[in-house]
């Protein structure tokens, strides 16, 4: 708004109220007292402009659009622990705590036992101290920070609550707009949505009504990486929407409510394509690369799942097979051995599966 406002304008007009008769050259007595005033001056100006971007959603930056959307009532979501199944040779007490690689971990709580052959495994949730999702990408071999046995051995071998980051400005923005046009209230499916996507580890929920006569609802769910959820996150979301689904209304869900939470259901995609190639290219690196097109263009599908039904297409995935450098044409692109589109039921999420490319 101010853009024109630079120190040079407002030191050429502050020199031309000053009279014709007073030396105005540089390094003058009169240029020497109102060259510093025209600086602060532009200064000021440049701190206005921030001011009024501040001042409104579109524009503010995180910092004052926190404040705006609290005016509504809306938080941004914090950074979030990620929870990890160890996996260990012995019993170790709860609240022990590990190391792998450069990230800590804590036992909070005791999963299960199960022997292999003739060993017995001890099962922990195993909870990330770093919030954010880099708790969410590490796997292998436990040190033990504490000691509890020479003979300890412990690992982390599966992904069980996933962490998120501290929830994106632009994503924070959007919601805060969506509130002027939505009017949700307790037990209505954009509520349940909202209450369930905010939850920690989920990261998409599909809400059916009545799906089991009145009252009932039933909660689809992915997590947080946009995958299938494990039974923990849907254990932990069940507990806090409606630990006892019976409509007693003891968790979020109101009275006469009785809630059903499922994970969604993985849907393996298979392609099969024939590419020709531009003159210098082979297809080994190729069918790389095709692979990862593929595997982003699910992902983004996946991302959109809650919006509604997914439908897998050819044409699609045609498109970002010619993305690629090198790729001259593709032919007789298949899914799950048939030229069609595929839709996908509410329930299913598309996974990548074999690409074959010749």
């Amino acid at each position: 708004m101010y853009e024109d406002q630079t120190y040079e304008k407002i030191l050429e007009r502050s020199l031309a109220r000053v009279g014709a008769d007073v030396d105005k050259r540089e390094g003058s007595l009169i240029m020497n007292a109102i060259a510093p005033v025209s600086a602060e001056h532009a200064n000021i100006y440049i701190l206005l402009d921030g001011i009024i971007s501040d001042g409104y959603a579109d524009t503010a930056s995180r910092e004052y659009l926190i404040r705006r959307c609290a005016e509504r009532g809306i938080t941004p979501h914090p950074a979030t622990q990620a929870v990890l199944k160890g996996k260990f040779n012995m019993e170790i007490p709860i609240g022990s705590r590990f190391n792998l690689d450069e990230l800590n971990y804590k036992a909070i709580e005791f999963i299960e036992s199960k022997s292999e052959g003739e060993a017995l495994y001890y099962y922990y949730q195993m909870q990330c101290e770093t919030v954010g999702t880099e708790g969410n990408k590490h796997f292998g071999e436990l040190s033990s920070i504490e000691f509890i046995s020479n003979d300890l051995e412990g690992s982390l071998i599966e992904l069980l609550i996933p962490a998120e980051d501290d929830e994106d400005t632009e994503i924070l923005r959007k919601k805060y707009f969506a509130s002027f046009s939505s009017n949700p209230f307790g037990g209505n499916k954009q509520d349940y949505k909202d209450k369930t996507n905010s939850l920690d580890g989920v990261g998409g929920t599909v809400v059916i009504p009545v799906w089991n006569g009145g009252g009932t609802v039933k909660l689809i769910i992915i997590d947080s990486e946009f995958s299938k959820p494990t039974t923990e996150l849907i254990a932990f979301v069940q507990e806090a929407i409606d630990p006892d689904p019976r409509g007693t209304g003891t968790g979020i869900a109101p009275i006469g409510h009785i809630v059903t939470v499922v994970g969604a259901t993985e849907k393996v995609i298979n392609v099969s394509c024939t590419v020709i190639l531009l003159e210098g290219y082979t297809l080994t690196p190729i069918k790389a690369k095709i692979q990862e097109a593929i595997e982003g263009y699910l992902l983004e599908m996946r991302k959109a799942w809650e919006n509604g039904s997914l439908i897998v297409r050819i044409s699609q995935i045609e498109n970002r097979i010619l993305s690629i450098e090198g790729v001259l044409d593709v032919l007789n692109t298949k899914i799950n051995g048939s030229t069609e589109n595929l839709p996908l039921n509410v329930e299913e999420i598309p996974v990548i599966g074999k690409v074959e490319v010749s």
